[in-house]
């Protein structure tokens, strides 16, 4: 099958899952559906697609970890930045070495080296799966953002620890002071240069922009190649190509508060990005189960290297390992959690039930959530077939069935666990970022008031049309804060009471333009500020997007 069927077919499959999980009512989770439809296609169409693991990563990598870190809280990261930090590189490293040397036990004839491989690329959770398998769940906004935080991050230090355990194997030594050496440049590097990268292409955006105006479908090209660049750029230069992304996406998030992209830029443009984000999604599930009755041809070939016969007993013991494994990864995911979240209750106050011990059924829910996905399936596929001998890789085909029965068993068992360990519980309140929301709110308010009495006093401004642009944001703000007694007085003057607005008459709309530019104005200052977060800080700017193009419409109409 061609290059350009593969990909009809991957297209017209997303759609097919995503109406047939629609269909179905959400009960089975989107990727396990798409599993399965990659498998049953495997089996009939002899699709023959063969992963890549380098051309994997660089697909389907980049603009899926550039867009999370786009939109992951950034205030969430803040805040919990210690808890994220050890999860994505504390628990990683804890994961390969205890697993490493649980592998090592069930599996004595297997290379010490190859069973720390086998436990680096099973140690990190997958960011496309994780979002994938809570997205409907309740999980607490607060500790969602520590897990796709944690997601984002913890790719780098899994396949950091693939390769050493990968260069050990094949060389037979290993130097613990040049891999954390190679550790810190290839993390804080990776980093640098995602954060260059992302200021440079903005400024020389800026510049082309002021010199001969926007382009939107070259500013939208230009976000969907950022990511790869960053990628490109740090794999060249020997750092993490997965933190690069991250780090741009983050950055050039942060850039975009400022508010200098036009809003029907930003408003296309996400639209490209989520509909690129829905298809690359599902086509890593698809491909993922497309590989598996490749994967099942070679299960007797890794029942012998476990060191078993074939046969059904063999195949049995398969299973067994398999379910240890994810056995023991629940459980190292587990108490380093807990331990997380007594910090974190430490460190924020109690719950509102005076509770000071963290709820079992939520860590177990985090725990269950993170789920491996088809990162750790390239990684085990991207294990040299020969060692500098010429012999074959020891156990590698071990390996991939191991990787592909852990994966498939954490997509289900999230499946089945999630909504009935998260059925009922008490959520912890956020206050905070809802009293945030109002206020910024409140500022915008008050900011496109302000430009709408400049904007009369300069003349110019029809009398009514004024009254009744400025009686809305004054309707707006008497609903946002508490009146006052000079307020009320004030709302009776203006009679902004709760009646439906009469339709704006052509010509009004460049009033409502300066208004919507000030709101603007004030949301951008209160995030340079650090009043306001970056991701309420784009939902904010997102409404103002919206209503300022279709003013903008109705003008030119």
């Amino acid at each position: 099958m061609n290059t350009l069927s593969i990909i009809l077919v991957l297209l017209a499959g997303v759609v097919a899952t995503h109406w047939a999980s629609r269909a179905l009512g959400g009960r089975i989770a989107l990727p396990l559906l798409q599993v399965a439809a990659g498998a049953a296609i495997g089996m009939t169409t002899g699709f023959g697609v063969r992963l890549e693991p380098e051309l994997f990563f660089l697909l389907f990598l980049p603009p899926l970890l550039f867009l999370d870190g786009w939109r992951v809280p950034k205030r969430a990261l803040q805040d919990n930045a210690a808890t994220i930090l050890s999860l994505a590189f504390g628990l990683v490293f804890f994961t390969v070495l205890g697993l490493g040397l649980l592998l090592h036990i069930l599996l004595p004839a297997t290379p010490l080296g190859v069973c720390f491989a086998l436990a680096a690329v099973l140690s990190p959770t997958d960011v496309v799966a994780a979002t994938s398998i809570t997205t409907g769940s309740r999980i607490p906004p607060r500790l969602l953002g520590v897990l796709e935080g944690e997601a984002l991050f913890n790719d780098a230090s899994g396949l950091v620890c693939l390769r050493l355990a990968v260069t050990a194997t094949m060389t037979g030594a290993f130097s613990p002071g040049p891999a954390l050496a190679g550790l810190a440049w290839g993390a804080c590097g990776g980093i640098a240069l995602g954060i260059a990268l992302s200021f440079a292409i903005s400024a020389v955006k800026r510049q082309v922009a002021r010199r001969i105006g926007e382009d939107t479908s070259s500013q939208i090209l230009i976000s969907l190649l950022t990511p790869y660049g960053a990628y490109l750029l740090a794999d060249a230069a020997g750092t993490s190509a997965v933190l690069a992304a991250v780090a741009a996406g983050m950055t050039m998030s942060w850039i975009e508060v400022g508010g200098e992209t036009l809003a029907v830029t930003r408003i296309r443009r996400n639209a490209v990005w989520e509909t690129l984000q829905f298809a690359l999604n599902g086509s890593i599930f698809l491909l993922l189960g497309e590989q598996l009755p490749d994967i099942l041809r070679a299960v007797h070939a890794g029942a012998a290297e476990s060191g078993h016969q074939g046969g059904p007993a063999a195949l049995g013991w398969l299973a067994l390992y398999t379910l240890v494994l994810l056995l023991a990864l629940a459980a190292f995911r587990f108490g380093w959690v807990w331990v997380s979240a007594m910090i974190w209750l430490r460190r924020h106050p109690a719950a509102p039930d005076g509770r000071r011990l963290p709820e079992w059924r939520l860590v177990s829910a985090l725990s269950v959530a993170g789920v491996r996905g088809a990162v750790t399936l390239a990684g085990a596929l991207s294990l040299p077939l020969f060692l500098p001998d010429g012999a074959p890789f020891p156990s590698r085909d071990l390996v991939i069935c191991l990787a592909a029965g852990v994966i498939l068993l954490s997509l289900a068992i999230a499946n089945l666990a999630l909504p009935r360990l998260l059925a009922g519980i008490r959520l912890p309140p956020a206050p905070a970022r809802e009293a945030q929301e109002i206020a910024a709110r409140i500022a915008a308010t008050k900011a496109a008031i302000a430009a709408l009495d400049k904007a009369r006093e300069k003349g110019g401004v029809d009398l009514d049309t004024y009254v009744l642009v400025a009686g809305q944001y004054e309707h707006r703000l008497a609903q946002l804060q508490p009146p006052t007694p000079d307020a009320a007085t004030a709302g009776k003057a203006t009679s902004t009471d709760a009646s439906p607005a009469p339709a704006i008459p052509h010509g009004e709309e460049k009033l409502h333009i300066a208004a919507l530019r000030a709101e603007r104005g004030a949301i951008v200052s209160l995030t340079r500020g650090r009043r306001l977060s970056t991701d309420l800080a784009h939902k904010l700017l997102r409404e103002i997007d919206f209503a300022e193009t279709a003013f903008e419409a109705a003008k030119q109409g």
